[in-house]
């Protein structure tokens, strides 16, 4: 089986906060996980869901401040072992182009 994740862990405070979301992927390499980082949150891929809660977990505690904020949605389809991957390719697949737009995304 495959446990899915989506994760967006970062200290609450004003100023930028990605050197402390490095931290906390940094602390994913210590895991038998999978992952990729997007703007608002990264996507974690492991083989049980016990390894991406530690792993989730381990991206908390690193992050060092006195207040930390963290989100994480977990799609633990226990029947099936499809990937992150797998999931987004069959929407292509319907969509018959790339999950993204094509036009100019500079705002």
């Amino acid at each position: 089986m495959t446990a899915i994740g989506f994760l967006s862990t970062a200290p609450v405070t004003e100023g930028s906060m990605s050197g402390h979301v490095a931290t906390a992927i940094e602390a994913l390499e210590a895991y038998d996980v999978r992952y990729e980082m997007g703007p608002m949150g990264t996507t974690i891929e492991a083989e049980d869901v016990a390894e991406l809660f530690a792993a989730a977990q381990a991206a908390h505690e690193a992050i060092d401040g006195d207040r930390v904020s963290t989100f994480l949605k977990i799609d633990d389809k226990r029947s099936s072992d499809g990937t992150a991957a797998e999931k987004v390719a069959a929407v292509e697949s319907h969509l018959g182009r790339a999950a993204s737009s094509e036009g100019d995304t500079d705002a």
